[in-house]
């Protein structure tokens, strides 16, 4: 069974940082990309970050792009997210996912101001 385990959330004050972790397990396939989301209660959920897990190319929502980096960890099946200069809009519930369908439970993050 495939299992995403997301940690690193937590309450930072804006302008603050804080990294975010992505481990998979129970994989049958190779990795093409991992992607990170997040969700605020009553919104959809809106993509903001992937990244390709040869090349290492990456990918950014406009919102996002210049203050996180998205990166993995080939031999450890694990992908991060580097959150700089987090804004309250950053708040949200952050989930790691395997295009189409395969996601984590969530880790929450807080921005106060």
């Amino acid at each position: 069974q495939v299992q995403l385990v997301e940690s690193g959330g937590g309450l930072v004050q804006a302008g603050g940082s804080l990294r975010l972790s992505c481990a998979a397990s129970g994989l049958k396939f190779v990795i093409y990309s991992m992607n990170w989301f997040r969700q605020v209660p009553g919104k959809e959920r809106e993509f903001v970050a992937r990244i390709d897990w040869g090349s290492g190319r990456t990918s950014y929502a406009d919102s996002v792009k210049g203050r996180f980096t998205i990166s993995r960890d080939n031999a450890k099946n694990t992908m991060y997210l580097q959150m700089n200069t987090l804004k309250p809009e950053d708040t949200a519930v952050y989930y790691c996912n395997i295009s189409p369908n395969y996601w984590g439970k969530g880790t929450l993050v807080t921005v106060s101001s």
